[in-house]
């Protein structure tokens, strides 16, 4: 649990990352700016949270191997604009809905209850960033595009979690 937890907190961080990177990368986007400078304050203090979880359980921050989930689920995205946002953003809300999932069933099965309470807690604004994607997403694209695409990126998604990861136990791990 430590391990997935320490995990955790980098998938935060890493969150809080990708939404600043969308500002500097699309700051002309207006729609992007205000919601994804919020999400990453969200992402933030989620990850301020893991850190105190660690701290409590007396488990230092330390660097970790990433998943290589992320990564390989952003193979499947275009390289070139206007596709590259549109995969950017599906694919992120991919990352927070399966955040969302894999957290649902930790808070179910976790026997620490300060612990289940924890990843109960942080379910709606995860299930809420997953959401914010696709509608960013809607606002600069066509609701069938928008679909299909996210259709084919969840396809992805299913064959990367087929996959094995030599990582050890993450929060994305298939």
């Amino acid at each position: 649990m430590d391990e997935i937890l320490l995990d955790h907190a980098h998938c935060e961080k890493k969150a809080a990352s990708t939404a600043l990177s969308l500002i500097f990368r699309y700051p002309d986007l207006d729609a992007l700016l205000r919601p994804l400078s919020e999400l990453a304050r969200e992402e933030l203090r989620h990850f301020e949270m893991c850190l105190d979880r660690l701290k409590e359980r007396g488990v230092p921050f330390r660097r970790l191997r990433p998943s290589r989930y992320a990564s390989r689920l952003r193979d499947a995205c275009r390289e070139q604009e206007p596709e590259r946002l549109l995969d950017t953003l599906l694919c992120c809300s991919l990352i927070e809905a399966r955040s969302c999932e894999r957290m649902k069933l930790l808070a179910e099965v976790i026997e620490d209850e300060d612990l289940a309470a924890f990843y109960r807690g942080l379910l709606a604004s995860e299930a809420r960033h997953h959401t914010m994607y696709v509608r960013l997403a809607r606002q600069y694209y066509e609701e069938d595009e928008v679909a299909a695409r996210l259709r084919i990126l969840a396809e992805h998604e299913a064959k990367v979690l087929l996959e094995p990861d030599e990582g050890g136990v993450s929060l994305h791990s298939g």
